[in-house]
């Protein structure tokens, strides 16, 4: 019971956004969903969700898969994922490859995804790889490169999939000095979805007032993204980094499309259609 209880512990938004992913093929996202629905029935399903929902959900599942898309092909076996809230990819990674995956996040969201993660693995759970879920403020430059020192030799890939767009562009700028010091010492890449365009046509088609926006309206996300990609590139750039490969999420092969498709009407997807591309997933390595 008392487990249970610490469930409650999670912001509206955070409960919200792993709801969310509850209904796509996210590793652990379902079992994660339905541990914190707490005997509430938890039902996967679209049938009363609205048009926000649903363009909502095939956005972040799309972001998940652009992280692995840009993770595949490299012979590294040291991860460690930054900011990494209430997704499981390093669950899933370890699960199946012999890697090393340290999974992050600030200290009271660690504490509550340490109790999800013993109650998803069960007593059954034999990964090929080592797990290690411990806290980290990724702007506290001893506390990262204390992290470091736990991987064994060898390349590191750096991941993250939502951390820039919270920063202000002082805090923006010490975490790419931080990393690229990282991968100047020891190699590897830093893949992040975080490239995200400032994007006012979609706010104006679409009505937006759940507890994830909310959120995002607190702490002024639209104000500290990305003026254009080469603003982007332009910030890497500063920090010795520069864009090994990319990834556009084609939204189309989303599941929740389908259900887009149902709701839209024809003047939003109209005015949808007339905007920008405003989301990359990028794969940034050490400029020589």
């Amino acid at each position: 019971m008392e487990n249970n209880n610490y469930f409650n512990t999670i912001s509206p938004s955070a409960k919200s956004l792993l709801l969310m992913k509850g209904l796509t093929s996210i590793p652990f996202a379902r079992e994660a969903a339905e541990l914190i629905s707490q005997g509430e029935k938890y039902t996967p399903t679209y049938h009363d969700k609205d048009l926000l929902f649903c363009l909502r959900t095939a956005h972040f599942e799309g972001r998940y898969l652009s992280i692995n898309q840009l993770l595949d092909g490299l012979e590294i076996k040291n991860i460690l994922e930054l900011s990494s809230g209430f997704s499981f990819r390093g669950l899933a990674a370890v699960q199946n490859d012999d890697v090393h995956y340290i999974d992050t996040d600030l200290p009271d969201l660690i504490e509550t995804k340490k109790m999800i993660l013993g109650k998803i693995k069960g007593e059954d759970f034999h990964p090929k790889g080592t797990l290690e879920v411990l806290p980290l403020n990724a702007l506290d430059e001893d506390a990262f490169m204390n992290i470091i020192k736990r991987f064994p030799e060898g390349p590191i890939a750096i991941i993250n999939e939502g951390l820039l767009m919270y920063l202000e562009t002082d805090e923006k700028e010490k975490l790419g000095t931080i990393i690229h010091k990282v991968l100047k010492q020891r190699g590897g890449y830093w893949i992040t979805a975080d490239i995200y365009l400032k994007d006012k046509v979609l706010s104006e088609n679409v009505a937006m007032n759940d507890d994830l926006e909310t959120f995002l309206q607190k702490h002024k996300v639209e104000d500290k993204k990305f003026e254009s990609f080469e603003d982007a590139r332009e910030y890497f750039a500063r920090c010795g980094l520069i864009v090994d490969n990319e990834v556009i999420i084609d939204y189309r092969e989303m599941s929740a499309m389908p259900h887009v498709m149902e709701k839209i009407t024809p003047e939003q997807l109209q005015g949808m259609s007339k905007s920008r591309i405003e989301h990359a997933s990028w794969r940034l390595k050490v400029k020589e």
